[in-house]
């Protein structure tokens, strides 16, 4: 399954503004200079994300955007589902789900059973879904914040030796 730039350009547009507090709004300018993503595109993200309740905008000199609600509470799944739509892990599989929870195959007359490979499919949708539902902007962004030491630095684990025999 393959997501497009929009969702990874809209995950890291969240991070900038989650570690930029929820104090000052954070001008598109700014992430798009300082990420190096194109600023048209950030453009059209950031209204889905708005559309999606998970950033709020204030105009004017220092106006910008921040996020909606604590990084804590916004999960991934959210998130993505915003910006690309449904998730779907073949062409074949449509997620129309209704009321009955169904997920439709495109190859042929579903009949409740669909093709061979729909189980499959299915459970890789729901894995993704689950692990996007389990992340919280707040993990990426102390993920992204937390130093990891480089090789040569003093906190570096150094070359292993073996253990005395």
């Amino acid at each position: 399954m393959f997501f497009t730039t929009k969702a990874e350009y809209g995950v890291r547009l969240l991070i900038e503004l989650g570690r930029q507090g929820h104090d000052q709004p954070v001008s598109l300018k700014a992430v798009a200079d300082g990420e190096n993503l194109p600023l048209a595109y950030l453009e059209r993200i950031v209204a889905l994300l708005k559309r999606a309740d998970l950033v709020e905008s204030t105009r004017g000199a220092h106006g910008g955007y921040r996020l909606a609600r604590p990084a804590q509470s916004i999960a991934m799944d959210e998130v993505v589902l915003a910006l690309e739509g449904s998730l779907a892990p073949m062409e074949c599989f449509v997620d129309d789900r209704n009321d009955d929870g169904r997920v439709l195959c495109s190859h042929h007359d579903d009949s409740g059973r669909g093709c061979a490979t729909k189980l499959l499919w299915t459970r890789v949708q729901v894995g993704v879904l689950k692990t996007l539902a389990d992340t919280t902007l707040a993990e990426l962004i102390d993920f992204q914040t937390r130093k990891l030491p480089r090789a040569g630095d003093p906190a570096a684990p150094g070359p292993r030796t073996p253990a005395p025999a």
